[in-house]
């Protein structure tokens, strides 16, 4: 029985006890706000880089990166202004935050705009120990119409749309050459499966043939992604929990949520438009540091949120214990769910309504997770009613 899509629910990550030590998850605690996918006019968004980025800035991030579609904003690009960027008075807008910065000319009447590299708007917005800008890039291929999105965080090298025979096929090779050009340029990076439910594209027996996968997006903020999936298609949070008790019995690594924005628009802001601040990832490490953010990740020791901040996230070979940094007249739950032995699917295993709990791990548990749910609003919210969550990471307590 699936139990995590009813209203007001909690369910979670696992935290592999192998990867997530009592000692990562400490009473000091340093956590990192950042988002992974977002898109500029290097690509199909519709806002500079710098713009997009000092807003992030503005907004108490820690970091962000820039994740346009099959580009790493390493070439010399003079993008044209048009009706949208008038109506949205995006020049005047840049101009008016960066000043001299900006580099325009004309050409046969059209003003035309030098987008800056990465390199520059890096150089120009990052601060040593308080905001960090990641290289990135989204690896857009299909198959047969069925979208296929990979991001690649910490990317050095740009890797062309991937060609193949099937989903998983073109799946697996972005991730070959993912991890090729880690391992050759002793660069620590890594891939992320992108809104699995966008198109209907990805599927969870899909996912489950993976081999060296460890991320994929819990939640996109995007609103046509289909998070909640639809009465064909399950939800990404169900696929999840499928995927990562396939993987536990093949013995491959548990499979990691995140939350991103998946930003484009930034001159709008509407249920209908794919805008900053709806989902980002909390990753505990003492420095600020791309390699410690993806050390970090890699372990396990983040979780995904919506809008829902932890203040405690403590874990042992004997429990897991959780306490919220509350919004005044905020009502939480978490719900404790398990995978436990012998059993076809997950169960509840306790569910608090509070700020706080914790969980005692039982003999029959093989995993567990947690999901916080609130009754907060989201103040931009892609599906009527939604309210603030967090996803913890998969833990295995066995």
């Amino acid at each position: 029985m699936r139990i995590f899509n009813k209203p007001f629910l909690v369910v979670a990550g696992l935290i592999s006890i192998q990867l997530v030590s009592c000692k990562n998850f400490s009473a000091k605690q340093t956590w990192h706000k950042g988002n992974l996918h977002t898109h500029s006019l290097w690509s199909d968004g519709d806002d500079f880089p710098e713009m997009i980025i000092q807003w992030y800035k503005d907004n108490d991030y820690q970091f962000i990166a820039l994740s346009d579609h099959n580009t790493i904003g390493d070439s010399e690009f003079w993008y044209e202004i048009r009706e949208r960027e008038v109506k949205n008075k995006t020049l005047e807008k840049y101009q008016n935050r960066f000043g001299d910065w900006v580099e325009t000319k004309m050409d046969s009447g059209k003003t035309l705009v030098r987008l800056k590299t990465f390199e520059e708007f890096r150089s120009k917005l990052q601060v040593p120990d308080s905001f960090l800008v990641i290289k990135s890039e989204e690896v857009t291929s299909s198959f047969e119409k069925k979208p296929i999105h990979i991001n690649v965080t910490n990317i050095v090298e740009k890797i062309d749309p991937i060609r193949g025979t099937s989903v998983l096929d073109v799946m697996q090779r972005t991730l070959d050459s993912v991890h090729e050009q880690r391992k050759r340029l002793k660069t620590p990076m890594f891939a992320h499966i992108n809104h699995p439910n966008f198109g209907y594209g990805i599927s969870a027996d899909d996912l489950k043939q993976l081999n060296g996968e460890r991320f994929f997006e819990v939640y996109n903020g995007h609103p046509a992604v289909n998070n909640e999936g639809d009465d064909m298609h399950i939800d990404t949070e169900t696929m999840w929990d499928l995927v990562n008790i396939h993987y536990l019995n093949e013995g491959k690594p548990l499979l990691f949520g995140i939350a991103t924005d998946d930003s484009h628009r930034y001159h709008s802001f509407s249920s209908e438009d794919s805008n900053s601040g709806r989902g980002w990832v909390m990753v505990n490490c003492k420095k600020l540091a791309t390699e410690d953010i993806i050390s970090a990740m890699e372990k396990g020791d983040f979780y995904a949120s919506t809008g829902v901040h932890l203040k405690k996230l403590f874990t042992d070979k004997k429990q897991i214990e959780i306490e919220v940094d509350p919004e005044f007249g905020v009502i939480y739950e978490i719900i404790f769910i398990g995978y436990q032995k012998e059993a076809e699917d997950v169960v509840e295993l306790k569910k608090v309504i509070g700020k706080s709990a914790s969980y005692t791990f039982q003999k029959e548990d093989v995993f567990v997770r947690v999901r916080i749910n609130s009754d907060a609003k989201k103040d931009n919210p892609i599906i009527k009613d939604e309210t603030k969550k967090a996803w913890t990471q998969p833990l295995l307590v066995e």
